[in-house]
């Protein structure tokens, strides 16, 4: 069985239900899950996108919120629409490459999605990143680390490993080299996860 590694974007809105659903659903199917936090906007810088194309284009964007008005109630998932859309996720991100992987980073990146989508709160702010970490059981030494780190070696890493897989938007699932974009795709990502 292979492991399914899941890529998103903390600003992502449908990497938010999925953030919300893919443990449970991983979990029934004998899945592992790596979490891979990266930031999207170099790669739309390199499509020739200067915003999100929820922005770019008005009938997408209206469509965008009706439809995770509709998600967020038959999951059960809590919604309320951001304040700044997208909010940047920048310091989210670089704060994550400074937590190891396991139990803690997936709590904490489940607690900045909240933090962003379901409480209206910035996860550009210092303060909702301490208390997302301490949400997940974390001190603030990741997010120290991350407003020391200066240019954020880590993150452009991150970005440069999602070309090299063909990333181009989130959320994105891959299984042994192959792609899954986007958040309704998770069960054919785990379907292939289980054949290996």
């Amino acid at each position: 069985m292979a492991d399914l590694e899941f890529w998103f974007d903390f600003a992502s809105p449908y990497a938010y239900l999925a953030a919300e659903t893919i443990e449970p659903a991983a979990a029934e199917a004998g899945v592992r899950v790596v979490w891979k936090p990266f930031l999207l906007g170099p790669i739309f810088s390199e499509q020739g996108w200067t915003d999100s194309p929820f922005n770019l284009y008005p009938a997408r964007g209206r469509y965008l919120w009706l439809e995770l008005q509709r998600e967020t109630r038959r999951l059960g998932i809590a919604w309320r629409r951001p304040a700044r859309f997208p909010f940047n996720s920048t310091l989210a991100t670089k704060t994550a490459t400074w937590i190891d992987t396991g139990f803690r980073l997936p709590a904490y990146c489940r607690a900045v999605f909240r933090a962003g989508f379901a409480e209206r709160r910035d996860p550009a702010t210092p303060t909702v990143i301490e208390e997302c970490l301490r949400q997940a059981g974390l001190d603030r030494a990741p997010l120290d680390r991350a407003l020391a780190e200066g240019g954020g070696e880590r993150t452009r890493a991150d970005v440069a490993a999602a070309r090299q897989r063909d990333i181009f938007g989130a959320p994105s699932f891959v299984v042994n080299g192959e792609l899954f974009w986007g958040n309704e795709r998770l069960g054919a990502a785990l379907e292939r996860a289980w054949v290996g």
